[in-house]
């Protein structure tokens, strides 16, 4: 029901939006003396809004052709290092200037909750001035035929440690948001097998590790009812229009509804702000802001299995930290973990994944040396700013890049020892 309901309403409102794309379409073509106009103004940005507020489900691109390496730009391109049903490995290869260093491998995971993986393009950008970096390109659940099979959490986790294997030792993770879990889990389960893959080093960027820690309003969400309830009202069935028909998803749509709603005044006001701007002609920050709403409005549906399974796991029976995880059968223990470094990076005003829930990593993480361990907590910015914008670029990715530089100089002293 859910699908139908948002098909009709989707459907109801197209001719609106169709409407105001013509209308901004047939202003662009008008005199620049006519376009100048205040109300020719008023009537563009007012339509501009309009034709943009609404989920899309195309994955967008991620953008980057070229990149700053010192003072040289170097183009880059997306190579596919391998294709599974669920996720792509994305290798962002760039020809480094003559005498430049190699760079560190950097594997990057992004979540796998309603978003397409592009939401981190700038994350995955700014990484690539000082690192050779692949990224978890997870599929939209509704294009995957239903023959394909489940995907549930620890298919998450074995997507994860199969890249790290085919990258090879010396690689970095870095988990942006709600992976941090699953990838401490890899990490922990190759620790565990003294398998040479564990990486050099585990990056968590506001990631959920226990959110028993200053509880938010996410977290009461999803503790409030039993996971039967999200099941029934959340999860739905993927029509015969698409290839994944028959599959049990976890609709975009409803995760975007969800986060919109949760800061609703927020929202209200940058869309406020964007139609100011296009009113006063303000081209490039009108531009950002459309930017970031075009890649928040693409949404993708999330297998019930891992959806339902984060859910329980992770935010209601708190696995991971009380010691009781496990992921086919096998416990998952992080104190095993000696031969990769940690660093945690949190954002002060995160009302998504509150300051210290990810720091918790570190108690957990009793195997890895102090000396090998580091936490950054970022004043000045909440969930979206931990990984993207000014603060990120200025404050967060320095202490990021100097971490990754560190512990590729140092050697691991667990994996070896084992």
């Amino acid at each position: 029901m859910l699908y139908k309901s948002f098909e009709f309403h989707r459907r109801g409102s197209l001719p609106a939006h169709r409407t105001a794309e013509l209308t901004v379409r047939a202003i662009g073509a008008m005199p620049s003396a006519l376009r100048r106009q205040r109300p020719v103004r008023h009537l563009l940005a007012l339509n501009t809004v309009v034709a943009r507020a609404r989920p899309t489900f195309t994955r967008p691109s991620f953008g980057i052709d070229s990149v700053l390496v010192g003072e040289t730009v170097v183009p880059v391109r997306e190579v596919v290092e391998y294709r599974r049903p669920f996720a792509t490995l994305l290798h962002f290869t760039k020809d480094l200037p003559d005498g430049a260093a190699p760079q560190p491998r950097v594997l990057v995971v992004g979540p796998m909750s309603g978003h397409f993986t592009t939401l981190i393009s700038p994350t995955i950008r700014t990484l690539l001035q000082d690192g050779d970096v692949s990224v978890l390109d997870w599929h939209n659940a509704r294009d995957v035929p239903l023959g394909e099979g489940p995907f549930g959490f620890d298919d998450y986790v074995e997507h994860v440690m199969q890249a790290l294997r085919h990258l090879g030792p010396g690689t970095h993770v870095a988990a942006v948001c709600q992976p941090a879990v699953p990838v401490l889990a890899a990490v922990a389960l190759l620790a565990a097998d003294g398998d040479p893959a564990e990486p050099a080093s585990v990056t968590l960027i506001a990631g959920p590790i226990d959110t028993r820690v200053a509880p938010n309003q996410v977290n009461a969400a999803a503790g409030a009812k039993p996971i039967e309830w999200f099941e029934r009202r959340v999860v739905t069935t993927v029509p015969r229009a698409y290839a994944g028909a028959g599959r049990r998803v976890y609709p975009g749509f409803v995760q975007l509804a969800a986060f919109m709603n949760l800061n609703r005044k927020r929202h209200a006001q940058a869309y406020w702000g964007l139609y100011k701007d296009l009113v006063a002609g303000e081209t490039v920050r009108a531009g950002k802001t459309q930017a970031f709403y075009d890649e928040y409005g693409a949404v993708m549906d999330v297998p019930a299995e891992f959806y339902l399974e984060t859910v329980s796991r992770v935010f209601q029976e708190h696995l991971m930290p009380l010691g009781k995880l496990t992921v086919r059968g096998r416990l998952v223990d992080p104190s095993l973990i000696t031969g990769a470094a940690l660093l945690t990076v949190e954002g002060c005003n995160d009302d998504m994944c509150s300051p210290g829930q990810t720091q918790a990593a570190h108690a957990l993480c009793s195997g890895i040396p102090e000396d090998r361990k580091r936490h950054h907590l970022q004043d000045g910015v909440g969930h979206y700013g931990v990984f993207s914008g000014t603060r990120w670029e200025r404050d967060i990715y320095p202490v990021v890049r100097q971490f990754i530089a560190d512990m590729s100089a140092a050697p691991a002293v667990g994996a070896k020892a084992r």
